[in-house]
């Protein structure tokens, strides 16, 4: 048995079943095709985050088969789902928690118009208004990085500290966002997909128009004291 206390089950339960029902998030926006593409969750209150597994159809997830594992992407043994295997891309996600504590979810997609700039190894430039509310600039690329160890995850870490943009393109692979949470995680993953086909459709007009620095940040400020406003209590 996993041990861990009556309160502590309880938070672990709800996450998985929040992570569990996010992944329909990805299916429904057509972000992810076949069994790629993954959302993680940190445990409120613990060293622990819940992923998907490996290779499972977004039809057969549940609660029961998300994976617990502590930030050394290591799985919690005793728990539902231990006996499956994480997602590929686990010890990413736990670098990102080990070395961002205010990140609460992570998502990574196969999104077809981020995956092209990514393949591209192109930031996507801020021209837009959403994405000045959403990013806060352009949406930038980060390095290439081998799949099975924490190299993405320090990619991740190195483009994203310090930038107010929540999504990164990883060159020649895609995109992966983060969040205070895991659905705002999944929020900025759906707004990322939307942005990058947006200005590939403005490129095949003509040069899309810059937005002014100062008018961005308006944008982008306006943006975040709303949502403050729509969380306090």
């Amino acid at each position: 048995m996993s041990g861990f206390g009556p309160e502590l089950e309880v938070g672990i339960a709800r996450l998985r079943a929040e992570i569990a029902n996010l992944h329909a998030e990805l299916t429904r926006y057509g972000l992810v095709v076949w069994t790629g593409g993954n959302i993680s969750g940190r445990v409120p209150g613990a060293d622990l985050f819940v992923i998907k597994p490996s290779g499972v159809s977004y039809e057969q997830l549940g609660p029961e088969n998300m994976i617990l594992c502590d930030l050394a992407g290591t799985v919690v043994q005793g728990t539902p789902g231990a006996a499956r295997l994480p997602s590929s891309d686990t010890a990413a996600h736990a670098y990102v928690y080990r070395n961002m504590p205010e990140v609460g979810g992570v998502v990574h997609t196969h999104s077809p118009y981020a995956v092209a700039w990514a393949a591209r190894g192109e930031a996507i430039p801020c021209v837009t208004t959403a994405m000045a509310a959403e990013f806060g600039g352009e949406i930038p690329v980060g390095p290439f990085a081998i799949i099975g160890d924490d190299s993405i995850g320090r990619g991740i870490v190195e483009t994203l500290k310090g930038h107010r943009s929540p999504a990164v393109l990883m060159q020649n692979h895609g995109p992966f966002t983060i969040g205070p949470d895991a659905r705002s995680a999944v929020e900025a993953a759906v707004l990322v997909e939307d942005a990058a086909r947006a200005v590939h459709l403005a490129r095949q007009l003509g040069d899309p128009l810059p937005i002014a620095q100062d008018a961005l940040d308006a944008r982008y400020a306006r943006a975040h004291e709303d949502r403050a406003l729509e969380s306090a209590p």
